[in-house]
C-alpha cells in the first residue's frame, strides 16, 4: 500500500495520513517503520504480517468487472484522461507501505529506514541499493526527486494541494534523500505523506512527457506491470517474476495471482451477466437490489450448484461520508437555510425499504462509523476546540446535540419534513410564485449529475418530494468521460461522492474541506467549501499531537461541517457484499483494514481443475 493521486481522496484513511511525532524523532536514528504516535505491532525483524499465508502457491488469475466505466490512459498522475484502475498501487512501489491490521504504520519497502529530524521538520529515507525497475535499473534518490518534483509541480492538482508543504528534496547519495518540509506548515503527516508516494523512473519519463495523457504502459518498480489491454474491454497486469522486492518482509504471502484482469463493460447488467458467465471471477456488489435478488439460487444458476460462493465480509474502516454534495460555487446553494430545506427531501427510511431492502444505515456524520464521530453535545475537549470559533459558528454548534437528519416512518408520506423545508424557504425568502419558488426573479431549479445509472432511481423520489414544495428537478446522465470532465471542472448543481475519513484523519482534509482546494480543478472539494473556521480546524487537526487531541478536533470539524449543511448524507453498511467462483483460497484472518483480496488471496488448483472438469470454466 502507498500513496497515489486516487489516494489522496482517502488520505484521512489511516495508512495514508498517519503522523509522526517526538517518541520516533527524539533520536533521529534510523527506523524499520513510522506511525502516528510511535507504536508499531511489528518489530524490525519481524519475518511477515500477521495476517497473510506466508506459504500462498503463487499462480492464475483474478479478475473483477466493472460497469459503465472505460479507460484511455496509463497516466493516473495528471488531470487529463481516464486512467485505468489500479494502476498506482500496483506497478509502482512507494518508499513505505502500510500494515492492514494497524490504525496507522508504514514498514520499509524502497526504504530500508527512515530518520525522522527531531522537529518533524525533515524525514531521511535510506533506500534499498537492491529497488529496481523492470528494466533492471536501480531506483536512485534522483528518481526520488524527479517525482516529487513531477507531481507536485506538473501532477494532477490533488498532488499539488497537498504536496505544497513539501519544500524540497536533496539526494544525500545515489540511495540517501532527505525531504524538507515548510517550517510554518503542519508537520506531523508529512513524513507519511512521502513515504507513501509512488516512485516513477526519472530517464523514463525524460523520454516520455508525464503531462501527457498516454496509452503507452509506464516503466514501474512494483509486483506487476501492464500486459494486454484494449480499451473499453480490459486490461491486464502480469506478475512480475524477478520482482525485486517479493522476498522482503512486507511482500511475503502477498502478490500471488500470476494476473490481475479488470474487465470493462458497458453497463452495471451487462457487467452482472459477465459474472454469471464466468467472463470474470469475483465482484463486489454494491447495488442493494441486485444483492437481494439477483444473487439468490434461483436467479444464479451457479451459486445453486455452489459454483459461486456468496459471502459476506466485516469491513472496520470508519465508513466515511456519501451523500448528494451540494456545489457552493452555486448562487443558489450559497444559504445553508435552502440546503437544509433540500436535503429533508430526501427520505432514506422509504428508499431503504422500497429501494435498499433494508440493507443500509442512515449516514449522519462525515466520519461515521469511527471513533472520531461527534454525537450527542459536544464534550468539554471538543468545546475547547468550538470556543475559540464561538463568534464565528452558530451557537448552537457549541450547546446542542449535533445535527442528525429527521427520520420518517418510511411510509412515503413525508409531509412533516416537506413542511418544515417549506417554512425554512420561506423564510429564506424563496417564495412560491406560480407553484414555482423564486427569489429576486430567478427560479430554484436543480440538476442532479449522475455517472451510474443506479443513482438516476434514488434521485427521481427525492425530486417528486421537491416538486411538492415548489422546487423544480431533473436527472442528468452522462457517460463517464463526460462525468469526469464535468466533475474536474465542477459543472454540476448536485451530486453523488464518498469520501473515506479512516482513523487518523489529517492532511487529506485539505482535499476534501479546505478553501486551498475548493477552486482546484479535479479536487476532492466536491462542494467547494471555502471557510477560514474549518481551514483553521484542519490546521489544528494536522497539529495535534496525541490521538485524543486528534480525536477532539475531528470531531469539532464534524459538528461545524454537519451544521453547514454542504451535503445530503446518504448511507452506509459495515460489510463488503462479494461473489467469486469458488477457485479462490484466503488467509485464515482478514486484516482489520483492509479488504485484502488481490493483495492476499490465491488460487486452489484443486477447486480450479473441479470446475474446469464439470464444464464450468
Amino acid at each position: 500500500m502507498h500513496l497515489t493521486r486516487r489516494a489522496f481522496h482517502r488520505l484521512s484513511a489511516a495508512t495514508a495520513s498517519a503522523a509522526i511525532i517526538a517518541p520516533l524523532a527524539q533520536a533521529a536514528e534510523p527506523s524499520h517503520g513510522i506511525s502516528a504516535f510511535g507504536d508499531l505491532k511489528y518489530p524490525a525483524d519481524f519475518p511477515h504480517f500477521d495476517y497473510v499465508n506466508p506459504d500462498a502457491p503463487k499462480g492464475g488469475t483474478w479478475s473483477t468487472g466493472y460497469g459503465n466505466v472505460t479507460y484511455d490512459s496509463f497516466n493516473p498522475f495528471i488531470l487529463k484522461g481516464n486512467s485505468a484502475f489500479a494502476i498506482e498501487g500496483l506497478i509502482f512501489d512507494s518508499m513505505m507501505t502500510g500494515s492492514g491490521d494497524e490504525a496507522d504504520a508504514m514498514y520499509g519497502l524502497i526504504a530500508e529506514s527512515a530518520e525522522i529530524a527531531e522537529d518533524r521538520s525533515s524525514i531521511t529515507f535510506n533506500m534499498r541499493t537492491d529497488a529496481k525497475f523492470h528494466d533492471g535499473t536501480q531506483v536512485t534518490s534522483d528518481d526520488v526527486i524527479y517525482t516529487l518534483n513531477a507531481l507536485r509541480d506538473q501532477g494532477h492538482p490533488s498532488y499539488r494541494v497537498i504536496l505544497k508543504p513539501v519544500l524540497s528534496v536533496t539526494a544525500e547519495g545515489p540511495h540517501r534523500v532527505r525531504y524538507d518540509f515548510d517550517p510554518e506548515a503542519p508537520k506531523r503527516d508529512l513524513p507519511m505523506l512521502v513515504a507513501g508516494l509512488p516512485i516513477l523512473s526519472k530517464a523514463w519519463y525524460e523520454a516520455n512527457d508525464f503531462t501527457k495523457s498516454s496509452l503507452k504502459p509506464p516503466l514501474g518498480n512494483g509486483p506487476y506491470k501492464i500486459g494486454k489491454h484494449e480499451p473499453g474491454k480490459y486490461v491486464i497486469f502480469e506478475r512480475v517474476p524477478d520482482y525485486w522486492g517479493k522476498d522482503l518482509n512486507v511482500n511475503i504471502g502477498r502478490h500471488n495471482f500470476d494476473n490481475v484482469r479488470f474487465e470493462y463493460f458497458r453497463d452495471r447488467s451487462a457487467q452482472f451477466e459477465g459474472l454469471k458467465a464466468g467472463v470474470f471471477l469475483f465482484n463486489e456488489e454494491f447495488w442493494s437490489k441486485f444483492w437481494a435478488t439477483a444473487y439468490e439460487p434461483e436467479n444464479f444458476p451457479a451459486i445453486a450448484r455452489g459454483d459461486v460462493v456468496k459471502a459476506v465480509l466485516p469491513d472496520e474502516r470508519a465508513a466515511g461520508a456519501q451523500g448528494f454534495w451540494y456545489n457552493l460555487r452555486r448562487k443558489k446553494f450559497q444559504d445553508p437555510a435552502v440546503r437544509q430545506a433540500i436535503g429533508l427531501a430526501f427520505d432514506f427510511e422509504w428508499s431503504n425499504k422500497r429501494l435498499f431492502y433494508d440493507l443500509y444505515t442512515r449516514t449522519d456524520s462525515f466520519f461515521e462509523g469511527g471513533p472520531m464521530q461527534a454525537a450527542g453535545t459536544p464534550t468539554p475537549g471538543e468545546l475547547a476546540v468550538l470556543e475559540k470559533f464561538a463568534d464565528k459558528v452558530p451557537p448552537e454548534v457549541l450547546s446542542d446535540e449535533t445535527y442528525i437528519p429527521p427520520t420518517t416512518d418510511g411510509s412515503g408520506r413525508n409531509r412533516r419534513n416537506l413542511r418544515t423545508a417549506a417554512k425554512i424557504l420561506d423564510d429564506a425568502g424563496w417564495k412560491v410564485v406560480d407553484g414555482v419558488r423564486q427569489k429576486d426573479g430567478e427560479e430554484l431549479k436543480i440538476e442532479f449529475l449522475i455517472g451510474s445509472q443506479g443513482f438516476a432511481r434514488i434521485a427521481q423520489p427525492m425530486i417528486k418530494n421537491l416538486e411538492k414544495i415548489g422546487i423544480s428537478g431533473e436527472v442528468r446522465e452522462v457517460d463517464p468521460t463526460q462525468y469526469k470532465k464535468r466533475m474536474d471542472d465542477f459543472d454540476f448543481d448536485i451530486t453523488t461522492s464518498r469520501k473515506s475519513m479512516g482513523l487518523t484523519p489529517g492532511v487529506g482534509l485539505r482535499n476534501a474541506f479546505h478553501s486551498s482546494s475548493a477552486n482546484s480543478p479535479g479536487s476532492n472539494n466536491t462542494a467547494g467549501l471555502e471557510d477560514p473556521v474549518v481551514d483553521e480546524i484542519i490546521d489544528l487537526i494536522e497539529r495535534a499531537d496525541s490521538r485524543e487531541a486528534l480525536t477532539d478536533a475531528v470531531k469539532a470539524l464534524d459538528r461545524v461541517l454537519r451544521a453547514k449543511h454542504i451535503w445530503v448524507p446518504q448511507w452506509h453498511k459495515g460489510s463488503h457484499t462479494i461473489a467469486y467462483w469458488d477457485i479462490f483460497a484466503r488467509p485464515e484472518v482478514k486484516p482489520k483494514y483492509e479488504r485484502g483480496v488481490i493483495d492476499l488471496w490465491w488460487v486452489d488448483e484443486a477447486k480450479l481443475e473441479k470446475l474446469k472438469a464439470a464444464g464450468r470454466l
